[in-house]
């Protein structure tokens, strides 16, 4: 419902050269922005530190201009509102897949799919450690799941976070959850992280297994026939959804509301479980069924990607002596570290 409700609102802002051709435009130096829908307002701030706000802000955005432009620090207020854009390939922005922390199903060894099981202690533990090994990767937007472990993996992550920015659900599955979620400070918004939750992120639904004990699952109905539905791409366990439809719905889920923000330069984190993300990585990658059904991914375990040039770059590993080891850093996120040492000195 709230990814429904941010693409209804998408509206597009181009950028122009010092035009006066019409009272909606406004100039800043050289550039200017020209509204091409009327009824909502914009901030817009460059990286020349130079801004202009307009009055009845419902969007930040934040566009740079020089030669390795990317967006910082878009922050979303009262509305889900975004931006409708023509690739530059000359952007580059930070994509981070952190699979939730264990859960207390994950620790009794229960299949888990779609119940909503909160985190263990460890779990809580594994998503503070994924957030000290982000704590320097620019983050701008977090995407979850609509279940509450994904949830807790993301906002205890942020915790550890270097830009100290708190991370805000959005709430906009009726017009009174709206309005009674609005941020009316501009410096609160500004310190703010919008977080949108996806029912198309939840893990797989594993149908009758949901709730049984795994080891005695292969007693009851064999290993081979559990293995199948465990680790098979289209077999579904009994009225449940195979690693094929669960894919279906996150792939698609990414595809429209995840790249465009990437393609837009902004910063993103995706918090969710072991089969989204590992249909998210299957396109990303473009592996085959086959190689995504041997794919593992720990729990807790931040997994970094570029986008840059129009296509996704794998940067991380879930092992390594050092978080620039791990993360390999490009120019830009080194630059991005940088800049927060120097704040703290």
């Amino acid at each position: 419902m709230a990814a429904g409700a941010l693409h209804r609102s998408i509206r597009t802002i181009q950028l122009h050269g010092g035009s006066n051709d019409s009272a909606s435009t406004k100039e800043f130096g050289n550039s200017s922005l020209k509204f091409i829908s009327k009824g909502f307002a914009v901030d817009v701030k460059f990286l020349s530190n130079r801004s202009r706000s307009f009055s009845h802000c419902k969007m930040h955005v934040i566009r740079a201009i020089s030669s390795h432009a990317s967006v910082v620090d878009p922050i979303l207020s009262t509305s889900h509102v975004t931006t409708d854009f023509n690739q530059n390939t000359s952007i580059e922005s930070s994509l981070i897949l952190i699979r939730h922390g264990e859960s207390m199903w994950n620790e009794k060894n229960l299949f888990t799919g779609s119940v909503d099981v909160p985190l263990t202690k460890r779990g809580i533990e594994e998503a503070i450690e994924a957030g000290e090994r982000i704590s320097s990767i620019p983050v701008n937007m977090i995407y979850t799941s609509a279940l509450i472990r994904a949830q807790m993996t993301a906002m205890l992550a942020m915790t550890q976070h270097r830009q100290k920015k708190i991370p805000i659900i959005m709430h906009d599955e009726s017009v009174q959850a709206k309005e009674w979620s609005q941020i009316f400070s501009e410096e609160t918004i500004q310190q703010s992280i919008p977080v949108i939750t996806a029912w198309q992120l939840n893990e797989r639904m594993y149908g009758k297994l949901q709730g049984l004990n795994k080891e005695e699952t292969v007693v009851k109905y064999g290993k081979e026939k559990v293995h199948e539905w465990r680790r098979s791409f289209d077999s579904p366990p009994p009225n449940g959804e195979s690693l094929e439809m669960c894919s279906q719905r996150a792939v698609a889920y990414f595809k429209e509301n995840i790249e465009p923000q990437l393609q837009n330069g902004r910063n993103i984190m995706v918090a969710a479980h072991g089969n989204s993300l590992r249909s998210i990585i299957m396109y990303l990658e473009k592996l085959t069924s086959q190689e995504v059904t041997n794919l593992e991914l720990s729990t807790g375990v931040p997994l970094l990607y570029i986008y840059k040039h129009g296509e996704f770059l794998k940067r991380g590993s879930p092992v390594g002596p050092t978080e620039h080891g791990v993360y390999a850093y490009t120019r830009n996120l080194a630059l991005y570290r940088q800049k927060l040492d120097e704040m703290v000195q």
